[in-house]
């Protein structure tokens, strides 16, 4: 599937037919590129209204053609994240079950949805109007799938941070806490370093500490949890003492309830991130097949307006989608020109008609789908 489009027209004057028109730039495409896919696209005569009203579209013609394009492509990128952290394989997207390539082109209006006798500038009200619902949309639902991600995180990052600054709370099991009228237990942070050092002082930091009650319980790579159990009346001096000879004393209570409900959190979070990514990339499937659809409805106006400014009334002119490779964009341009000039010199004769890159005789633009 090509990346990127042309769309073109070209007028058909005199005694020129569309059909002929047709016929000569597919002769001269298969002989002079015929790496480069060409295909009708096919606009309906839709409702010319005045020269103002078409000069005031006009000048909006470009502005929406960016804001549906963008949306578009804001709507693909979210599809490709998705899909990478869910670990699916990348599907093709596609409108109303049709590849989006194929839906370009084999392009038909949809009479029933865009009536062509309404006037061109409501139609594009209401093509630019489901465009920016659904952007709105988007941002509701993204903002509420990154809300969830970004609670699971923090708790992520709580629990695989340092033991300096991590929950400990599930490091905790209820047999390594004593807490009586007189006893508690009280939780340190050593540095790896200085185990040796805490083995050795800790029942002599303050008095009523209970002889070799101090147990590690976990080790990352930069410090040691361990217990000390003592008198509570003590509790203060001891925690003193301790942060003098460079050891952190985390406040900790055991709570079964507590920890139960970070756990139910934990899963109910997880839940919520698996179904809100689900139903996000679902929804995103959906709608880029929705916004694609009105982007190219759009683009058939855009044709249709800027054709009639370029080439007069009554409207007479060929619309063709193609995709040239890179490589022969330059002599497709040339095809184009001499198709427009109503040249049948060989096409190698009208290198002098490039002109500007950017600056075509006929309507021309670009489709970018990524």
């Amino acid at each position: 599937m090509a990346s990127r489009y042309w769309v073109v027209s070209l007028p058909v004057q005199g005694s020129t037919s569309a059909s002929s028109l047709w016929n000569r730039l597919q002769e001269q495409i298969s002989r002079h590129s015929f790496d480069t896919p060409l295909y009708r696209f096919n606009i309906p005569n839709l409702r010319v209204g005045t020269l103002d009203s078409l000069l005031s579209l006009s000048d909006d013609l470009l502005k929406s053609n960016t804001f549906m394009e963008g949306v578009s492509h804001k709507i693909r990128r979210q599809i490709e994240e998705l899909e990478r952290v869910s670990g699916v394989e990348s599907s093709a997207l596609t409108v109303d079950g049709v590849p989006v390539d194929s839906y370009l082109t084999r392009f038909v209006w949809d009479e029933a949805k865009y009536p062509t006798m309404s006037p061109l500038r409501e139609i594009v009200d209401s093509l630019q109007g489901q465009v920016a619902k659904i952007e709105d949309d988007l941002k509701v639902r993204v903002a509420e799938y990154n809300n969830v991600r970004s609670q699971l995180n923090a708790i992520n990052r709580k629990q695989s941070g340092s033991l300096a600054v991590r929950d400990i709370s599930n490091l905790v099991k209820p047999e390594d806490i004593i807490q009586s009228e007189n006893l508690t237990t009280l939780l340190a942070v050593v540095p790896k370093y200085s185990q040796k050092d805490w083995l050795s002082s800790y029942e002599t930091m303050t008095n009523y500490v209970v002889p070799r009650s101090s147990k590690k319980l976990y080790e990352d790579n930069e410090y040691a949890l361990y217990t000390v159990t003592l008198f509570r009346r003590v509790a203060d001096n001891f925690r003193s003492s301790a942060r003098e000879k460079g050891f952190q004393m985390r406040d900790f209570e055991y709570s079964p309830e507590a920890q139960d409900s970070r756990n139910q959190e934990l899963e109910k979070l997880m839940r919520d991130q698996e179904n809100l990514k689900s139903s996000l990339l679902q929804w995103c499937y959906t709608s880029y097949g929705e916004v694609f659809s009105s982007w190219m409805h759009f683009c058939a106006v855009r044709v249709f307006a800027e054709s009639i400014l370029r080439y007069g009334l009554p409207p007479s002119f060929l619309s063709c989608v193609l995709a040239p490779p890179t490589k022969s964009e330059k002599k497709v341009r040339l095809i184009l020109e001499g198709a427009y000039w109503k040249s049948e010199d060989d096409v190698g004769s009208m290198a002098g008609l490039g002109g500007d890159a950017d600056s075509h005789p006929y309507v021309s633009f670009t489709i970018n789908l990524v």
